[in-house]
């Protein structure tokens, strides 16, 4: 794994994520800012995949850009309100910023802090927040819990989700298949999906989604892969490839959610019950 210098630095993906946002249409979701970014600056999977140390589930550069999301916002070229639940807004200003204007975002960030004593502007790369403290919790008892309980984990989710017949097969040495179900559509329509589920600490590589589909070609026509890291670009492009049968991705963040959504094991308070997950 390349050293975590490789990583775009907050400051170099000011203007980036400003040229992204503009090619997305002025607003967006920080995972399509995130793929985009990646394109511009062509960078190699191998620096996507480099870990966030102190945050679980996060890549470095992914965290960094999460930083330069919220130094833009200090200096009004993005919409941070609370009102945007999350998601990358230009602003008038941002609109019509200037790369020389994103690159003087540091130096305005330095003066504001010496000219107004503790102003909301101190302490800027701590004011990011990755997850909600619940998701932190829940994806710590995930990655914690035995491989064939975050099996059935997954198969008790799919079967939640409006899936039929749900088998965890547990065999080893059949490409990295945990098990397979049947969805039905309005009584209509049925697709029978092979899954793969796995309690990744980091990120899943194109390589794993090329691994995984090589297992489920000629066996089904619709792959999920389930884990509780993260996705690099590329492995989000392998998925969708053209001409190649489809892999939907659910990913450490999407999961918590599911998971909340259906109550299974997190509480309508947001509370994670840690029984819960130890019983099955």
């Amino acid at each position: 794994m390349p050293d975590a210098v490789a990583v775009p630095t907050p400051e170099s993906l000011l203007w980036p994520a400003v040229q992204a946002l503009r090619e997305l249409g002025g607003s967006a979701s920080h995972q399509e800012l995130l793929e985009r970014v990646v394109a511009l600056k062509a960078i190699p999977e191998s620096v996507q995949k480099v870990p966030h140390v102190a945050t679980r589930g996060w890549t470095k550069l992914s965290f960094n850009l999460g930083v330069a999301k919220i130094r833009l916002g200090k200096v009004g070229i993005l919409d941070v309100s609370p009102e945007t639940k999350g998601m990358w807004i230009l602003t008038a200003r941002g609109k019509t910023a200037s790369e020389h204007d994103a690159k003087r975002v540091p130096e305005e960030l330095r003066k504001a802090k010496k000219s107004v004593a503790h102003h909301a502007l101190s302490g800027v790369d701590d004011d990011f927040q990755p997850e909600p403290k619940w998701k932190t919790d829940l994806l710590t008892v995930l990655v914690s819990m035995p491989p064939d309980a975050f099996e059935r984990l997954a198969q008790r989710l799919l079967r939640a989700s409006g899936f039929l017949k749900v088998e965890v097969t547990g065999k080893s040495g059949d490409g990295g298949i945990d098990g397979f179900g049947v969805l039905r559509i309005q009584e209509l329509l049925s697709f029978h999906v092979y899954f793969q589920c796995k309690r990744y600490k980091g990120t899943v590589s194109a390589s794993a989604i090329r691994d995984f589909r090589g297992a489920i070609i000629g066996r089904t026509d619709k792959g999920l892969f389930i884990t509780t890291g993260s996705f690099t670009a590329d492995a989000k492009k392998e998925a969708t490839r053209d001409g190649a049968p489809p892999i939907d991705l659910v990913d450490g963040d999407r999961l918590c959610e599911l998971l909340k959504s259906f109550k299974l094991g997190v509480t309508e308070e947001v509370v994670v019950d840690r029984d819960w997950f130890v019983r099955l």
